[in-house]
């Protein structure tokens, strides 16, 4: 007896201006399935997943849910057809509470239509336990990071208990511990009969969670796989064209002079941090959501201030009060979320490229335009991004593209310092190879650089050294060799004891 697919895209074909982003893609997703959609950035797999979801209408095909075919004009209509997003730039009331959030549209009420706020906030506590984080249903959203942000857009698609689950890079900024909360909950779907479409460039997980995987390239169809009867090789050639050879660059492992140090720097969310990173080095930092690694970054850069202790640059103290002062000592700063924090989506990519160096580029009160241009083009080229020209708007790039971009913005000063805050989130595997080199090229050329990142893989990868915080402290600071999964997620776990043995002290 033939099973029939929860939603069904047949010879879909969608078209922007100078773009074919899709052309006759066929797609199905089978009741208790987790399909994995997989691509570079630019094939195709975000138009698929958005017209699946009734936010595009297609130029030609079809859409079918539950054998019937349908015409999803929106969002709206989408979900009353049991289809629900979470997009990876998240759909969120910040200023409203956490309970609000989850329930939006959806909030129990009593006969006289007043919303039952106790009974909001026990459902949404009910909703949250399964990804064991500790979450305030009262509290107002925007206070709490990404990460928890992240996992309370998942949590309001689930509790509308729609039948497809479409996940844009779900786990894009939540940690390891979350990861493994959200893939439990998934296979509890699966024993639901819920489909889940998952939307990722992390291999890694895509092989962990899914049941087939189905690959794009160029707005083509490649291909649709078994994942156990598949492997990551296979996968990566479907998706590029060609073998990517090396992930992760060759170290060269040169610590040489401090460049970078704090000590004892207290701020939000972090304590008593001390921490080294000499030129030539890649010092990777983990920790499990709220270990406070981005708020340690931004301390450094000067956006939130640190409370207490100090910072040197060579050797020598400084205050970093602003952003501009972190800049003037020649620390650059990759933020976690490019889009809200790191690009002007709708200027265009020479004037995102050339925004830290306009004193530089101008004459008198004029900006020099034959400088700016030569610049931007010089880093179109050395970057290798895919555009049609420097006049195009950021927002309109790929994800990858828009990374490199930003990566452009900053190398224009020659940073003796960058600080790259999951500086290869949502972007594909040929683009984390490109990522990797160049901040590896960095180290090598003199470079001090600080990466954060919560994907191991990458930390293992890329470490020189591992710096592993656990709610707001330094955990244990692990040499490239010590630097295994195992021994980094004992200290981010705290099932090592967290008091720094000395030798561990001297090498900060």
């Amino acid at each position: 007896m033939s099973v029939t697919p929860l939603i069904e895209a047949r010879g879909i074909t969608k078209a922007f201006p100078g773009t074919l982003a899709l052309d006759q893609v066929d797609f199905q997703l089978m009741p208790g399935e987790i399909h994995a959609l997989v691509g570079e950035n630019g094939a195709g797999k975000s138009t698929l997943m958005l017209v699946m979801a009734g936010v595009h209408q297609p130029d030609s095909g079809e859409l079918l849910v539950k054998g019937q075919p349908v015409k999803i004009h929106d969002p709206n209509e989408a979900q009353q057809m049991g289809i629900s997003t979470v997009f990876q730039d998240l759909a969120l009331a910040p200023m409203m509470s956490v309970a609000e959030n989850v329930f939006t549209n959806s909030q129990p009420v009593d006969k006289m239509g007043f919303v039952r706020f106790p009974d909001m906030f026990a459902a949404t506590t009910k909703a949250l336990e399964q990804f064991d984080v500790q979450i305030n249903p009262r509290t107002p959203l925007y206070l709490y990071n990404v990460a928890v942000q992240q996992i309370v857009e998942i949590a309001r698609a689930i509790q509308r208990q729609a039948q497809v689950l479409i996940l844009d890079e779900p786990t894009s900024a939540i940690g390891e511990h979350e990861t493994e909360r959200l893939f439990h909950c998934l296979e509890l779907l699966k024993e639901q009969d819920l489909g889940v479409i998952y939307v990722s460039h992390k291999l890694d997980e895509v092989f962990a969670i899914s049941d087939r995987i189905t690959v794009l390239k160029d707005g083509k169809l490649v291909g649709t796989v078994k994942t156990a009867e598949t492997n990551r090789d296979k996968i990566v050639h479907m998706m590029v064209g060609r073998e990517v050879d090396r992930l992760f660059p060759e170290r060269n492992g040169g610590q040489h002079e401090p460049v970078l140090e704090v000590r004892n720097l207290s701020g939000h969310g972090y304590h008593e941090v001390s921490l080294t990173v000499h030129s030539g080095e890649v010092l990777c930092l983990f920790g499990l959501t709220g270990s406070g690694r981005t708020e340690l970054a931004r301390g450094i850069f000067g956006s939130e201030p640190p409370s207490e202790g100090e910072i040197l640059m060579h050797r020598k103290p400084v205050k970093i009060g602003h952003p501009s002062k972190a800049m003037e000592l020649g620390i650059a700063y990759i933020p976690e979320d490019r889009k809200r924090d790191g690009l002007f989506l709708e200027k265009s990519l020479k004037e995102n490229i050339i925004v830290t160096r306009l004193r530089a580029l101008s004459r008198s009160i004029f900006l020099n335009s034959a400088k700016i241009d030569a610049q931007a083009n010089e880093a179109v080229s050395k970057l290798q991004i895919r555009t049609s020209g420097i006049e195009q708007r950021a927002s309109s790039l790929s994800g990858g593209n828009q990374q490199k971009v930003l990566f452009a913005k900053w190398l224009a000063r020659n940073p003796k310092v960058l600080i790259a805050d999951e500086p290869t989130r949502g972007i594909d595997v040929g683009a984390k190879a490109e990522v990797h080199s160049l901040l590896r090229r960095l180290a090598n050329d003199g470079a001090a650089v600080l990466m954060i990142s919560s994907e191991l893989p990458e930390i293992i990868g890329m470490n020189d050294r591992t710096v592993v915080m656990r709610e707001g402290r330094v955990a244990g600071i692990l040499d490239h060799d010590q630097a295994t999964q195992e021994e980094i997620a004992a200290y981010a776990l705290g099932k090592i004891d967290t008091t720094l043995p000395p030798t561990m002290e001297e090498k900060i």
